[in-house]
This record gives C-alpha cells, sequence and structure tokens, in this order.
C-alpha cells in the first residue's frame, strides 16, 4: 500500500536519509565520494624486489585495483541466473524495463487518482486456454487487452520449458503459452478456476515468469556495475541513468498455505534451473524440513483410491505444517535455499510464518521492494486465519524504517516517491472464488497497468436424484447486516418450524460455513434450544469426534452442528443423516454434494427420507452459484428482487 500523503512520505525519506548518514561505519561510499583515507596503523608489506618495470604502485592504486579484482570476482560468482543472453536488457520492448524502468509510462498521477478511487474501465475478452476474463485498466488510461502481449522470457530460461513442452499434451502447452504472455504485461491476474489438472502447469508457467523477472533485474544491476566501474577506471563522472534497485532485495514474494506447497513450488522453479547448469544449496536440508520426517508414512498418499476425495489428497499430503518462511537467492549457477531475508531474491512463506517474523522484528522492510506478488491456493488461506494475509498486504512496498546499507543514488525515483505499490504485479490463484478474495482483488490492489479476473460459467452440481432441496431466502439490503439476518431468520423462523416437526427434529445436520456464526449457533443451541446437540468444528479432538459421530448415529443426540473447516481439514464421513440444514452454502461446492451423499451410507434409506434446506440472500452469489449452476442462481437471486 503506497503511501497517499506526498509529505509524510518525504518527511519519511529524509528520516531514513539522516539515519543512513549516521551510520558511516555501515554506508555505502557513493560515486562521488573519494577512496577513504589509509589507515594510521595500517600494517605495510616490506617489498624486498623491485617490480620488473621498476614502477612501484602507490597504496591508493593498488587497493583500488584489489577492490576492482574483489567486487569482479564476486560479481562473477553471484552474477544472475540464466548467464549471458542476446536480448538487450534495455530494450525498450522489453516489459520488464517497459513497466519497471526508470520512468515507467503507465505510472502517472491521472492512473494513480483513478486507482485511489477505485476508478476502473472494464472490457470483456477471450484470452486463448485462459477463457473468458474481465480486463480493467485505471479511468482514462488507454485501453489495450492483454491478449496481445507476447511473453520475453530469456532464451536459457526457456530452453528446459520448450524441451519440457515438448512431452506435453498441446493442451496444456498453450495454457502455458497463454498464461506467460498475459504475465508479461505486468498485469494483475486473479485466477478463479484453477483445477487440479492444470494447477502443477500453471505453477511452472509462474514460476518462470518470477524467475526471468529476477534475472532481468539482476543483469540490469550487474550490467550498471560495470559501468560505473570503467567510468571510475577511466577518471569520468559515473552514468546518470543507473537507478535499477529497490531499498531491499527482495523482489518477488509467494504466499502459501502448508509447506508441502512451498516443496512444489521450489520444484517447479528448479524445473527451469535444471543441473549441471545450476547447483540447488542446501536442498537436503529443504527436503528434511519441507517435507515428512524420516520414517513417516503418508495415509493420504497411500490410502486406497476413493478413500479420500482426490481433491483433499492434493491438499494435505505431505508436510502440513502452516508456519514456514525460506529465503531463495539466485546466482547465475546456483539456487541458494535459507538465504538471509535481505540478501535473497525471493521468499517464499505462509502468511502466518511471515507474520510472526515481522512481529518478532518490528519490521517488515524486507517487504519493501517486492515487485510480483504470488498468493496460491487463496480458497485453502480462506480457510486459516484471513486477517494473516491482509496484515502481510498492507505491509508491503512501504517505506522501510531502515537504510540495510542501500545505496541511495541507485534506486528507482518511483521507489522513493512512495509509488512501488502501484507498479507491483500480483497473481491471485484460486479453485474458487469467495467474497473475501473478490474483496483483496477489488481493494487491495493498486496495479496502474490493469488487472484481469477469469470468469466462468458454472453448470449445477451433481447431487442424488430425488431429494427434496429448498432454497429458503431471506431479505437483507446491506452486506454489514448480513450476518444479524441470517441468524435472526434462522432462529425465528427456519429452526422452530424444524423444531415443531417430529421428523426434521432429529437426525439433522446443520452445516455452518463462518466460523463466526458457527460460535453464534451454538452458544444459541446451548442456551435456548432444549433439544439435544453435538458439535465437530476444527478445534475438535480425535476422541470428540469420535464421540460425537457415534452419538449422532445412534440417535442420542438430535442435531449435529458442522462448522466448513471442521470438513475441510477432516473431511470425516457422517452415518445418521436424514435431514440437512445448510445455514449458507458452502464455499466449496463438493462440500454440498458430499453431504448429500452420505444418508445412502446407512442400509435401506430412500431419497424421499432426505431433506435438504440451503439458506441463503442475494450477498451469496459466488457460493450459490457453484452449487445451483450459473442460470439458476440467477433465477434464484432475482426470487427476492
Amino acid at each position: 500500500m503506497a503511501v497517499d500523503d506526498p509529505n509524510a512520505t518525504t518527511t519519511r525519506l529524509l528520516t531514513l536519509l539522516n539515519v543512513s548518514a549516521t551510520k558511516a561505519g555501515k554506508r555505502k561510499r557513493t560515486f562521488e565520494e573519494a577512496m577513504p583515507a589509509e589507515k594510521l596503523n595500517k600494517k605495510r608489506a616490506v617489498q624486498i624486489a623491485a617490480p620488473e618495470d621498476g614502477h612501484d604502485e602507490s597504496s591508493p592504486e593498488r587497493a583500488e585495483k584489489e577492490e576492482s579484482a574483489t567486487q569482479a570476482q564476486t560479481e562473477e560468482e553471484e552474477g544472475a541466473p540464466g548467464g549471458e543472453d542476446e536480448e538487450e536488457a534495455g530494450s525498450g520492448t522489453d516489459p520488464y524495463e517497459a513497466h519497471f524502468g526508470l520512468q515507467p509510462t503507465v505510472l502517472t498521477e491521472s492512473a494513480r487518482d483513478a486507482v485511489d478511487r477505485r476508478a476502473w474501465t472494464q472490457q470483456r475478452a477471450k484470452l486463448g486456454k485462459l477463457g473468458s476474463v474481465v480486463e480493467a485498466v485505471p479511468e482514462g488510461a488507454e485501453s489495450s487487452s492483454a491478449g496481445s502481449s507476447r511473453h520475453h522470457i530469456l532464451e536459457k530460461l526457456k530452453a528446459p520449458l520448450e524441451k519440457k513442452q515438448a512431452k506435453l499434451p498441446r493442451e496444456i502447452v498453450e495454457l502455458q503459452n497463454d498464461l506467460l504472455n498475459v504475465l508479461s504485461s505486468y498485469r494483475d491476474l486473479y485466477i478463479t478456476r484453477t483445477t487440479l489438472e492444470t494447477q502443477p502447469s500453471v505453477r511452472e508457467a509462474v514460476a518462470l515468469h518470477a524467475l526471468n523477472h529476477i534475472t532481468k533485474k539482476r543483469r540490469r544491476v550487474l550490467k550498471n556495475n560495470e559501468r560505473i566501474s570503467h567510468a571510475t577506471k577511466a577518471g569520468n563522472p559515473p552514468p546518470e541513468d543507473v537507478q535499477d534497485q529497490g531499498f531491499t532485495r527482495p523482489s518477488v514474494l509467494i504466499l502459501l498455505p502448508f509447506r508441502s506447497f512451498a516443496l512444489r513450488w521450489i520444484s517447479a522453479l528448479t524445473v527451469h534451473t535444471p543441473s549441471p547448469d545450476y547447483q540447488i544449496e542446501n536442498n537436503s536440508r529443504f527436503q528434511s524440513e519441507y517435507g515428512l520426517p524420516p520414517g513417516a508414512i503418508d495415509k493420504l498418499a497411500t490410502a486406497e483410491p476413493g478413500t479420500y476425495p482426490r481433491d483433499h489428497i492434493e491438499m494435505f499430503k505431505g508436510n502440513v505444517d502452516d508456519s514456514f518462511r525460506l529465503g531463495v537467492k539466485m546466482t547465475r549457477k546456483s539456487v541458494k535455499l535459507f538465504a538471509d531475508f535481505y540478501g535473497c531474491d525471493l521468499i517464499v512463506a505462509s502468511p502466518l510464518g511471515l507474520r510472526m517474523s515481522i512481529e518478532k522484528e518490528k519490521s517488515a522492510d524486507f517487504l519493501s521492494s517486492i515487485e510480483v506478488l504470488v498468493v496460491d491456493q487463496m480458497d485453502a488461506l480462506t480457510m486459516q486465519n484471513w486477517d494473516h494475509l491482509q496484515f502481510i498486504l498492507s505491509h508491503m512496498n512501504q517505506l522501510p524504517k531502515e537504510s540495510h546499507d542501500v545505496d541511495f543514488s541507485r534506486i528507482k525515483p518511483w521507489y522513493l516517491d512512495g509509488h512501488s505499490a502501484y507498479l507491483r504485479q500480483s497473481i491471485l490463484l484460486s479453485a474458487y472464488e469467495t467474497p473475501e478474495t473478490r474483496a483483496l482483488f477489488n481493494h487491495s490492489l493498486k496495479n496502474v497497468a490493469g488487472r484481469i479476473r477469469t470468469e466462468r460459467r458454472w453448470p449445477p452440481i451433481e447431487v442424488p436424484e430425488g431429494i427434496d432441496q429448498q432454497f429458503i431466502q431471506f431479505d437483507c439490503s446491506n452486506p454489514k447486516d448480513e450476518p444479524e439476518k441470517r441468524f435472526q431468520y434462522f432462529t425465528a423462523q427456519l429452526l422452530p418450524a424444524v423444531l415443531k416437526s417430529a421428523v426434521q427434529s432429529a437426525n439433522t445436520v446443520i452445516f455452518i460455513p463462518s466460523s463466526f456464526d458457527f460460535i453464534r449457533v451454538h452458544n444459541h443451541f446451548r442456551k435456548n434450544v432444549g433439544a439435544t446437540f453435538t458439535v465437530l468444528s476444527e478445534y475438535s479432538t480425535n476422541q470428540d469426534i469420535s464421540r460425537a459421530r457415534q452419538a449422532f448415529f445412534a440417535g442420542k443426540k438430535a442435531f449435529l452442528l458442522v462448522s466448513e473447516r471442521f470438513h475441510f481439514f477432516r473431511r470425516y464421513k457422517i452415518r445418521g443423516i436424514r435431514n440437512l440444514i445448510f445455514y449458507g452454502p458452502p464455499d466449496h461446492p463438493q462440500f454440498y454434494t458430499e453431504y448429500l451423499s452420505y444418508p445412502f451410507l446407512d442400509d435401506g434409506v430412500d431419497a424421499s427420507d432426505v431433506t435438504c434446506r440451503v439458506l441463503y440472500s442475494k450477498y451469496d452469489w459466488l457460493r450459490l452459484e457453484r452449487i445451483a449452476g450459473t442460470e439458476v442462481a440467477t433465477e434464484l437471486i432475482k426470487r427476492g428482487a
């Protein structure tokens, strides 16, 4: 989030410069500064024989040569991933230079103002295998389709991808190429429907885009280092157009829900850096810390086919620790894992792990210069604490608290102006949309280059035939009042009618998507409802789960309250169900199908014995569309209009 007040930006920047100036021992010399005075107590080497040419170099000259040699050796070792390439890094046609150069053409005052006012000009288009999309640019900006963009992947980085694509189906190859073309426009991209079949291919394409971005940035820095060195040796003033950096080195951030996904993303990244051209440093430690412990058996991966739903296996197989952070440094011949945050190019982390690091260090300076943000598995992140993700986004692209030995003469001017958030590209990947993910896309992203959101028409989800399904709408005109209106309708109308029925007041599951609503309904049952009930939530222990399932199946408890997060994390099959009440449509459409199939786990159950009621409002459109289908959901919403 950029700093909107220019005076505040100037004040903070001057403070940062003053603080940097006081750290003389750490601050890097600017190019105009003379060589430091020679130490009085410096040890001198005694020269026994004169040089062959009879000329003895002075100490400053020798020191300058030694410093140049050391710098050259360091740059040769670090280099830029991908090695040399025939493409000129400063080419005007290069999307990287056009978007992140010294004077990006899209970074105008009118565009920033339109973004701050959330004034966008939208159009619908079709982008190859990405399908139908909604493209938006700031009001007043030139509108052009991202379909005309062509990726500029460096040849050495592109070669491993092309080699692998030769073995892939044509549809996957076209999807990756279309995705790379869109990403090269540096617009924000929100893919609202990633499938299990396409996720690995999408991951590899996005990883290549991130690697290409890092490579071009490092090459520009090294090229300018060389220009400055040549100018210094020739006694000329340094070039003026060497602003090529941010406040800190990390430029790409990838946010993920579990360690197992970090393993997959690093694997996708290293697909483009194969051996022997590249070495993966600390890989053994990475596999140990981000994989399963030695001897551990993954019950999901080894289960009989059909035991667990496929999406559940893909989400939870492997290490599901949700607190981690990893720095990755890219060099000319290696990928270094576990690099220090301020010395790395890419950060892979969970929102929780990164937040704990920020709160511990009381600083988020390493997020000040992020240029590409990737948030994967957003549907899973909504099942965790969404506040962690919002916390991270609120700390990105801020002016840092400390200088971190940065050379201010090399910082791009739009960083100093506090405008970096207006250029950051955000890539959001999710299996489905929720109000939280759509709100984040609409309100938290400020890219003046524009934004792209995929869209699709949903077919009705398959459910067992013959079940009586009732979709019950309640009136609500303000989204802020929606939780209260829903609770009032449920407790005043729907629940009393259920309790009056001898059939529907037993063997009834109440499925509640929101954790806050779950707590509220649980308290209402505990204080105001005389019927017997039990609960299953994400905090239930294995013993609690066993007791609750057995009591409900045996008929000892008439109602079973289930939170969506419980089903997301545990995916237990519930027996004994005859009546289903959805307090709201579930986020995950497959959960609806699964619960309507559970009554038939018991013998002798007919479809006419099962009832299903779904409580909804017009603000449940995204969830309702995935269950009833786009066309039917439209009619259901119009019903109360």
